[in-house]
């Protein structure tokens, strides 16, 4: 093996032999298992919550695979209507070119063939990352076989009565014109401002004050609302008040939405510009005033003289006339929240088009019962309230959008106006007994993405086609996604599944945290805090990353405090690091936070880890050398550390098969990093080596070992196999011949079984007291500062007859691993020469001082130690004392201080019981 793990050399050259074999496709002959991945969108690249999801979805995956399941990761990506479509008109404007000038089908050529030449690059990222999916089955959610089986479904709807065609009001992009589903809508707390007007009533008898944040909508108001049981305005209810520059009469309505406390408990009500006052309008049947146009400039139903004035701009005439006639009481700052388009940045508006609508109602309650009765579980099981809070308040979806590039929807019109729904013109023509001579125009609007992305679980499958795939692997078994997309995604794969397929689209919905930085912000380009997973993986210089980060802002007075901050945290640029030391990573953190801080540090960390279980292959290859100990028939005898290797290890697969179980990724990463480390690197390979060198051991001992060794360290990758694709394969490929072991590549071998490895108490007992004596013994040496080089006595205190038996027993390696010159047992009663103690048990390990250290000198050094850490303490006490820090500082920053004082007592008491046992030599 090479001296140095160098992943760069190794990672590419593995998966493509992976995937060139086939060996990513179902193979196994146990039960199917299915994972969906959540399709990314084509016109992006994978950031860290991506590569986050992937890393658990495919360790999940080669898992099972390794079970024997049959295993399927489903691939794909989503043609994300509206950020592709943005995509290729910023390209289209950059030529001067506007997408009204191609037509529609010169754009959408133009559009696929931005998806051929940049749709690659989120393969490209999942391949870099070693995810298992099974590529020949890869979907796109444009493919005629998908978009397929989105028209069926639309068809069939249609034909039940559950969509439909309606003026209602949804989130209009004046800058995009197209509608847009709550997920595209940013909702902003910014600051504004509210204004107090007043309306006259009509009898001339007084007025009204009303508060409102958007005045220029006064022109559309059909009412004004006041609680019912507000005393201050019982008698005006049903009474007319005059609308403020509309010459218009409205009624003063009751209406329990009306909250008395904000404002003046007057509510301005504009049915046609506000989701609530749509509401409010429909209860008392009120007016339906559009005043805005599709790019929201003010229509033909307002006074002629705000008509084409821009919404903003007519803000201001407004204010200005109501200032002139005196009907503003006053202006107060106001903080409100302000919905943006996720796209185009821009203010929406509440805006009443004609759009296609499911009927949301019948689908929702069996979906609501299938969680309710456990037939889809979500994990961790907090995350099924928030489903059910949306579920039972659900409403009817708005699915039309006014975009050129996604799936048209299949309506067709005829010049009187009628409606037609079939799977293509023909079919309409036919059913509906439509002459060859009657005009018919498909409706212009596409469907919202999440239309067809509520298919995937059954449309990659081959539905409406009766399928073999769909047969075997539908259900999925789970869905890993985050629980931002809970409400627009997983409901609506539930729906869907349960409509049109009779049964839940997965068993289990496995709901990841989010990623954020560090310091628990948000991974955002606005922050310049974004990490590319594939610039942890292979590295990026300082003026790369600055210029990524800097590169394409919406906001571009950022980018100098982004450079500045990018220089100071990563003066040398990123290091690479390799993908498994980044996937290790999001394992070990994959808590069920709902926030998860990704610390850089941590992935060096673990990068010490591969190169670890790198060294100890490369040692124990070099020791075993070129033969088979495993399977060359001779006579073996195993000893104590070979017993409870084997042991600890399968205890260690039983953590593993029971953290995974539950989903708990970082369990099982910390199961098997700490066998890995301490047990087999640390501990094993320390006690093996007298076996293993020594010329006293028996020919059936060193073959005891080295065929343990083979065998757990083949058995090892098996087991980190899904974690950490890359390294095992390549310490596979050396060990598993030294261990008897015939395969072509480790990810089709069977995971390792607790039942292959058996418990051995007593071999757990002996080398827990081995460990304990060591340890004691290492802690002694580092308190009292002793030369680690130096061999020392240990005398052995309250030693039993099984502690005297195991310290002859073990001797050796009690030499070896604590440095002893020897090891003698004390008598009942004997004398105990001035020592530092370490308590195994009932056990007491002494190590004499005399001789070992300078007695007068380390006094000396403790006393100073303690003076400075007492020091230390009475300044933290001094702080924790005084009311006005407690009081008034962060409540983490107290209870650090207070963590920090227990410490340091712990500290200063640890010290004093060192220098009681150094004074004892200095005693006369």
């Amino acid at each position: 093996m090479e001296k140095v793990y160098a992943p760069q050399a190794i990672e590419r050259r593995i998966y493509e032999r992976w995937e060139s074999h086939g060996w990513f496709a179902p193979s196994g002959r146990g039960a199917p298992y299915c994972i969906m991945i959540p399709p990314p969108n084509v016109t992006g690249t994978l950031h860290m919550g991506h590569a986050f999801q992937h890393t658990l979805m495919d360790a999940l995956t080669r898992y099972e695979r390794m079970r024997g399941r049959h295993a399927l990761w489903q691939p794909g990506t989503d043609h994300a209507g509206i950020a592709t479509q943005m995509v290729v008109e910023r390209q289209l404007n950059a030529q001067g070119v506007k997408r009204t000038d191609l037509g529609r089908e010169a754009f959408l050529e133009r559009v696929w063939q931005w998806k051929e030449q940049s749709g690659g690059a989120i393969s490209a990222q999942m391949r870099r990352l070693g995810d298992s999916v099974d590529w020949s089955r890869e979907r796109f959610t444009m493919d005629p076989g998908l978009s397929r089986a989105v028209t069926e479904v639309f068809v069939r709807l249609h034909a039940e009565g559950l969509i439909y065609r309606g003026k209602r009001l949804v989130n209009w992009d004046p800058v995009l014109l197209t509608a847009l589903s709550d997920l595209e809508v940013q909702a902003q707390e910014e600051d504004g401002q509210l204004w107090h007007v007043r309306y006259p009533l009509a009898d001339g008898a007084g007025q009204l004050v009303v508060a409102t944040t958007r005045p220029e909508t006064i022109l559309g108001d059909a009412a004004v609302a006041v609680h019912p049981q507000d005393p201050r305005y019982q008698e005006l209810i049903g009474r007319q008040v005059l609308v403020p520059l509309a010459d218009r009469a409205v009624p003063v309505i009751a209406d329990a939405y009306v909250d008395p406390a904000f404002g003046t408990g007057c509510l301005k009500v504009t049915p046609a510009h506000d989701f609530n006052d749509y509401d409010i309008g429909q209860r008392h049947h009120l007016p339906l005033i559009n005043i805005f146009t599709p790019r929201a400039t003010l229509a033909d139903t307002v006074p002629q003289r705000f008509r084409g004035l821009e919404r903003f701009e007519a803000r201001k005439r407004v204010l200005a006339e109501l200032e002139a006639g005196g009907l503003i009481e006053r202006v107060d700052k106001h903080r409100l929240v302000v919905p943006r388009g996720d796209r185009s940045g821009a203010v929406l508006e509440p805006y009443l088009t004609d759009q296609w609508f499911v009927k949301i109602a019948a689908l929702a309650a069996p979906a609501i019962a299938a969680v309710e009765q456990g037939r889809t579980r979500f994990v961790p099981e907090n995350w099924a309230r928030t489903y059910f809070e949306w579920m039972r308040n659900i409403k009817d979806w708005c699915v039309s959008r006014q975009l050129w590039w996604g799936h048209r929807i299949p309506a067709w019109y005829d010049g009187d106006g009628n409606i037609y729904v079939g799977r293509d013109e023909a079919e309409v023509r036919a059913r509906h007994r439509v002459g060859a001579g009657a005009a018919l125009r498909q409706d212009e609007d596409v469907l919202d993405t999440w239309f067809s992305s509520a298919l995937w679980p059954f449309s990659t499958l081959g539905w409406p086609d009766s399928t073999a795939a769909l047969e075997r692997f539908y259900p999925g078994e789970v869905l890993v996604t985050g629980f931002d997309i809970i409400f627009f995604w997983v409901a609506r794969m539930i729906m869907m599944g349960l409509k049109f397929m009779g049964d839940v689209p997965f068993r289990e919905v496995y709901i990841t945290g989010l990623i954020r930085d560090e310091h628990g912000d948000k991974m955002s380009k606005s922050k310049g805090n974004v990490i590319d997973p594939l610039d942890i993986v292979d590295g990026i210089s300082l003026e790369e990353l600055v210029e990524k980060r800097t590169t394409g802002l919406m906001q571009p007075q950022l980018a100098p405090a982004i450079e500045r901050a990018t220089r100071k945290q990563y003066p040398a640029g990123i290091a690479p690091h390799g993908t498994d030391a980044l996937r290790f990573t999001f394992a070990a953190i994959a808590s069920p936070s709902r926030d998860i801080s990704f610390d850089l540090a941590r992935v060096g960390g673990y990068s010490k880890f591969c190169n670890k279980l790198w060294n100890a292959a490369r040692f124990l290859t070099m020791t075993l050398g070129e033969g088979t100990p495993a399977a060359d028939g001779a006579p073996v005898e195993l000893s104590v550390a070979d017993r409870w290797i084997r042991a600890r290890f399968g205890r260690t697969i039983e953590a593993v098969e029971s953290a995974l179980a539950d989903y708990r990724f970082d369990y099982a990463a910390s199961a098997l990093y700490e066998f890995t480390w301490y047990d087999f690197c640390d501990w094993y390979v320390e006690l093996v080596k007298p076996t293993l060198q020594s010329e006293d051991t028996s020919a059936a001992a060193r073959r005891g070992t080295q065929r343990t060794l083979a065998q757990m360290l083949e058995a090892l990758q098996r087991a980190l196999h899904p974690l950490m694709p890359f390294i095992t394969e390549e310490i596979w490929q050396r060990v598993a011949p030294l261990a008897g072991v015939a395969g072509e590549t480790v990810m089709l071998q069977p995971y390792p079984a607790p039942a292959d490895f058996p418990s051995d108490e007593q071999a757990e007992r002996e080398i827990a007291w081995i460990q304990g004596v060591v340890l004691g013994v290492r802690q002694i040496r580092s308190q009292m500062n002793i030369n680690p080089a130096k061999r020392i006595p240990v005398l052995l205190q309250d030693a039993t007859a099984q502690d005297q038996a195991l310290s002859v027993r073990h001797r050796a390696w009690l030499e070896r691993l604590a440095g002893l010159a020897s090891v003698t047992v004390l008598g009942a009663g004997e004398p105990v020469p001035p020592s530092a103690p370490a308590p195994v048990g009932r056990l007491t390990v002494l190590v004499p001082l005399a001789g070992l250290i300078d007695a007068a000198a380390e006094t000396a050094r403790l006393e100073k130690l303690i003076a400075r850490e007492q020091q230390e303490l009475a300044r933290v006490r001094g702080r924790l004392a005084n009311d006005s820090f407690v009081r008034n500082a962060p409540s983490a920053v107290v209870s650090l201080e207070r963590e920090r004082a227990a410490e340091l007592q712990r500290t200063v008491a640890s010290l004093g019981v060192q220098l009681q046992s150094v004074r004892r030599l200095l005693a006369p």
